[in-house]
């Protein structure tokens, strides 16, 4: 059995403890007491327990999940002291592993980085480098993929910012739909449902790309290749790409400023 202690209950961190006890895990859960409302309804309904401050979760946990944001970092840094070799997993976006050990000396620092669907147990599981305490832990969230440079876990970060992208374009199509006239509910469950029929199509087809997948539907003289032919015509697709490149250039820019 391993203590597992949360320091900043936001979001993030309630979705994942909400994972985590949906998945069976009984030990033991310390929350730090900022944004205390929320930390004692969520110690409420998932048999947890409030400590008094930051360094009480400390020293009760064996594993610290970080969750604040990354201008929060220092002054964490500043409240508690960590047991040497003591498990500190961030999931400070941006924040490096050298920023990291800077800010808690003692620690044992591992990144990870999940979505909110982590309290559904379908997140995606980040973790950065590989480390068989945090996998063993956070692999019940979701798909967990496991990375050993920092280089490939800010290339994640932009996957993962994807994330809310897509619902944007989600929207949109949705949109389209209910206002040529389908009902709102139906607009939703045709979008949502394709995106499925493409996913589970892409995990079943390991072997192919993903542009052959959908060149295989949009073949020649199809209505999907009509549709395909205006996009292909439009530079959609370098939208896309710049706002990949403005958020990893913002995140190389953050994780190589000294803190």
């Amino acid at each position: 059995m391993q203590n597992l202690g949360i320091i900043g209950v936001g979001d993030l961190t309630e979705s994942i403890v909400r994972g985590l006890r949906r998945s069976g895990l009984a030990d033991a859960i310390m929350l730090s007491p900022r944004n205390a409302e929320r930390a004692q309804t969520l110690a409420d309904e998932c048999a947890c327990q409030v400590l008094q401050d930051n360094q009480a979760v400390v020293d009760r946990s064996d594993i610290v999940l970080l969750g604040v944001r990354p201008e929060d970092i220092a002054s964490v840094a500043n409240q508690v002291q960590l047991k040497p070799g003591q498990k500190l997993i961030s999931l400070a976006a941006g924040i490096s592993l050298e920023q990291l050990q800077t800010a808690f000396p003692l620690a044992d620092c591992v990144r990870a980085m999940l979505s909110c669907a982590a309290k559904l147990n379908r997140s995606t599981v980040v973790i950065c480098p590989a480390d068989a305490a945090s996998e063993s832990l956070l692999c019940t969230l979701g798909e967990l993929v496991v990375l050993q440079d920092e280089d490939s876990f800010e290339l994640a970060t932009v996957a993962a910012c994807m994330n809310s992208w897509f619902y944007f374009l989600l929207h949109d199509l949705e949109q389209w739909l209910s206002d040529k006239g389908l009902p709102a509910d139906a607009a939703r469950a045709l979008v949502l449902s394709n995106i499925k029929d493409c996913v589970g199509s892409a995990e079943s087809n390991p072997d192919k790309s993903l542009q052959s997948l959908g060149r295989a539907i949009a073949s020649p003289g199809t209505f999907s290749a009509e549709g395909l032919a205006v996009l292909m015509h439009q530079p959609v697709s370098a939208n896309w790409g710049a706002a990949c490149e403005v958020v990893l250039d913002a995140l190389l820019t953050r994780t190589r400023t000294p803190r």
